[in-house]
């Protein structure tokens, strides 16, 4: 949404930058919901496709987030390329760590959202507390730089987990999961269309372009088989690269999203305060009505969603015997599977750990590339098999793998695998 409302003003007290983020266009929003599904694509397909694990992928994307980040903040001014290369590296990091204290740590994805909420908050507040504005149009210190970014970061981190949490909740196909984000970001637009708050209708949306995003991209990703488009995860991230970069070439050529570069900073005109105080009131109406649904559809008929850990929430059906969890599969593609589980462990007796951390990456692949045609054949059978190949991968990849819970997750799925 643009602010147009707002007008332009010399501020002798605020020193040092010229505004160094772009103005609140409709591109504005195009290129950050495009840059969010990038994020999420491109971080599934980093982790798992190419079997770097989540640990590793999360330490290199730090890395590069820190080099993207110091060059951003020695840029004097807004650069599109340099803007807008942070905001994917903080995508794809925001996703990788909601994913390192879910996957990794067990941590449930009602307490991340909860937890990176308050952090939000503090960030926000402190930030209000020492600049008394979170207008994105007033960026011109060094501080307030950082608090922007800073809050960038967390925005992702918790639009990631609840995008998570909603469809965890719900069991919605990835399809249908895109409509609740894209209908409160269409809420929000009437909302401020109608005088809410500039600033907050602004925070509001960006966090939402979050799961829109994730949602996006799970969709494009996920096979057909899931209620997806089944163009896998490289092809997705190569889908929404492609309008980025052109995105990004048309506004460093036509400079239609530079805010000014004279130095001013710009005042929020704060609108009618009657009709402020209305709006917050139909944002919570809206927040509440939210709730609701998900309330709702958490306690309808639902299949229930494979979690990261392979877990089928709510599953009613007894669990399958060794011998169930393979007759409806090829034997042929069983016995690769086999094959690659135990030379895995062979590796791993022998002492060599990064040998067996490198032939299970085997597994992963082709327990992947065979996932379309194997799933539909038997749904439960296929959830076992994921769940208990995630917990193999898991402990594998582990920060400090420890070879006790390495054997056993190898042995439990061999006696699966037959």
């Amino acid at each position: 949404m643009a602010t147009n409302t707002e007008r332009r003003t010399a501020t002798p007290d605020v020193q040092g930058l010229l505004n160094k983020v772009p103005e609140v266009t409709l591109w504005f929003w195009v290129i950050k919901i495009l840059c969010t599904t990038v994020g999420e694509s491109f971080a599934d397909w980093v982790n798992m496709t190419l079997g770097v694990g989540l640990i590793n992928t999360s330490l290199i994307f730090t890395a590069v987030l820190a080099a993207a980040l110091t060059w951003q903040l020695r840029t004097p001014r807004y650069v599109p390329f340099v803007y807008w290369l942070t905001v994917v590296v903080l995508s794809v990091t925001g996703t990788l760590y909601t994913d390192i204290l879910t996957d990794s740590q067990g941590v449930p994805l009602a307490v991340s959202s909860s937890v990176f909420a308050v952090v939000l908050a503090a960030v926000f507040g402190i930030w209000f507390a020492r600049e008394r504005t979170l207008s994105i149009h007033s960026i011109v210190t060094r501080p307030r730089e950082l608090f922007y970014w800073l809050a960038i970061l967390v925005t992702f981190a918790l639009g990631t987990a609840t995008g998570d949490w909603t469809l965890e909740l719900t069991g919605w196909a990835p399809g249908v999961s895109v409509l609740l984000p894209l209908g409160l970001i269409a809420s929000i637009v009437l909302g401020w269309r109608l005088g809410a708050g500039a600033v907050l209708s602004f925070w509001l949306a960006y966090i939402l372009t979050r799961p829109l995003g994730a949602n996006l991209g799970d969709w494009f990703a996920s096979p057909s088989s899931d209620g997806g488009l089944g163009l896998g995860t490289a092809v997705t991230s190569v889908v929404f690269l492609a309008p980025i970069l052109a995105t990004v070439l048309y506004l460093t050529r036509s400079r239609s999203d530079v805010i000014e570069a004279d130095g001013q900073t710009r005042t929020v005109d704060a609108g009618n305060p009657t009709r402020v105080r209305i709006m917050l009131g139909y944002y919570a109406v809206v927040a509440i009505a939210t709730a609701a649904l998900l309330v709702w559809a958490h306690h309808q008929p639902h299949a229930a969603v494979a979690s990261e850990e392979g877990d089928t929430a709510g599953a009613a059906s007894a669990p399958l015997t060794p011998e169930q969890a393979t007759t409806s599969f090829p034997a042929a593609e069983v016995a690769k599977f086999r094959t690659v589980t135990a030379d895995t462990l062979a590796k791993l007796t022998s002492g060599d750990q990064g040998g067996a951390t490198t032939r299970i990456g085997d597994l992963e692949k082709a327990w992947d590339d065979d996932q379309p045609t194997l799933q539909p054949k038997n749904q439960q059978a296929w959830t076992l098999l994921d769940g208990q190949i995630d917990q193999v991968l898991r402990a594998l990849r582990a920060s400090k793998p420890d070879k006790t819970t390495e054997v056993k997750a190898l042995n439990t799925l061999l006696i699966s695998l037959g």
